[in-house]
């Protein structure tokens, strides 16, 4: 009490000695020698864990047989460059071989089967493969990884999926409504209540004919017994299940071409190994047929369908070879500019999205699988509800979408 009772000038003395000592304080502070925030990269991997770890994956590594070494050697024996196209080829031209064994006329139920397959493997192909890759990253060598968290790059990664979904979404409506002579056919496909039928249920999925018609195709004179001849009603229900079908059909293949340029990128690095293209080449064979099986139901002749598929194999390879060429750019200018400080790549990197990591590549991956999960969700898996006709097809085709998630769940296993 006796210091605050002091005198004016003795109070005036005690605030400039606090002001001194602030600011040697702050420079004592500012002088301390700190541990720098330069990291090397080459330090991350020479602490002890991480080199322990690497001894152990390239002793697991090692175990593989020899033998599919010398196929992998064989099957890709040029640099990284022509071996992505090579890589490109072999996932492209192989399933659609398969495709020419398949008959165009399909029964319904094995038809619905495939479908519940082809759900299986686009929706399992999202969170299985896709979304992790989009959150997480991949990286091209064996080695282990020093992963930093960001938690805004998370967020524009979770908006890229949304982004990806709502693009789909308003493309098909926007499909709907340019289709549509008077905006009628627009509005029909909305759910309803009232005296509609199970028919027009499944027509609001956008996806198929029903199955009970027994139609799958638009094949010249081929008629329904269950629609009456000459009727103007029966007619406008038919085109307008027709054309939903097609619109998803689109969208669908919309879709792969944009997946086969996303997976055809990947073999522009030269890091870029035998296994990822095996691995690539697994998944393109079951979602192949599985498309395959979409466009047959969505009124697409085997010619057709063909024809589409053959459409988005030069999607992968016009995805090849931009791959190459961003990769041939960003090798020049890395070479130019080569960073091994973390601290300062990480600052390089910081020049991105809204101040983030993210740049607009990092986005691709999650826009597909914001598609993807839009086709298999809404355009396909409403079918499945739709058409069941009995409880050994509606078993079958459990087994089939259980199917189609292991047979994603394997590929992302062992890749």
């Amino acid at each position: 009490m006796a210091i605050f009772s002091s005198t004016p000038r003795r109070r005036a003395l005690l605030l400039l000695a606090a002001a001194a000592s602030l600011v040697i304080g702050t420079t004592v502070v500012a002088d301390t020698a700190k541990a720098p925030l330069a990291v090397l990269d080459t330090e991350i991997y020479d602490c002890s864990p991480i080199q322990q770890l690497n001894t152990l994956k390239r002793e697991l590594e090692e175990a593989q047989s020899p033998i599919m070494r010398q196929v992998f050697a064989w099957l890709f024996p040029f640099g990284p460059g022509w071996n992505s196209v090579l890589g490109t080829f072999y996932i492209s031209s192989v399933p659609n071989f398969i495709l020419a064994f398949i008959p165009a006329q399909i029964n319904p139920n094995t038809l619905n089967t495939m479908t519940a397959f082809a759900t299986g493997g686009l929706l399992s192909d999202v969170f299985l493969h896709l979304v992790p890759h989009a959150f997480m990253g991949e990286h091209q060598d064996g080695g282990i990884h020093f992963v930093m968290v960001e938690e805004k790059r998370n967020i524009l990664i979770g908006l890229g999926i949304f982004v990806g979904f709502a693009s789909f979404f308003l493309m098909e409506k926007t499909l709907r409504v340019l289709g549509s002579e008077n905006g009628d056919a627009g509005h029909s496909h909305s759910h309803v209540h009232g005296e509609k039928s199970a028919k027009d249920a499944a027509q609001a999925s956008g996806v198929s004919l029903a199955a009970s018609t027994g139609e799958i195709r638009s094949r010249g004179s081929d008629k329904s017994d269950t629609l009456a001849a000459g009727s103007p009603s029966a007619h406008e229900e038919e085109k307008a299940a027709k054309q939903t079908s097609r619109l998803s059909a689109y969208l669908n293949l919309f879709g792969d071409f944009v997946h086969n340029i996303m997976a055809a990128s990947f073999y522009s690095s030269p890091l870029i190994g035998a296994t990822t293209t095996l691995a690539c080449f697994a998944h393109e064979i079951p979602h192949e047929i599985a498309d395959y099986s979409i466009l047959v139901r969505s009124g697409f002749t085997k010619k057709q369908a063909m024809q589409s598929q053959f459409l988005t194999a030069i999607g992968a390879f016009v995805g090849t070879f931009m791959g190459i060429g961003i990769r041939n750019l960003s090798a020049s200018g890395s070479a130019a500019h080569e960073v091994t400080d973390l601290a300062a790549a990480i600052r390089q990197a910081a020049a991105g999205l809204l101040g983030t990591t993210v740049q607009l590549a990092d986005l691709v991956i999650p826009f597909v699988a914001g598609g993807f999960m839009y086709i298999g969700a809404v355009a396909v898996l409403p079918t499945l509800l739709e058409e069941s006709s009995s409880g050994k097809q509606a078993l079958r085709e459990f087994a089939a979408m259980a199917f189609g998630v292991l047979c994603m769940f394997l590929v992302a296993w062992n890749e």
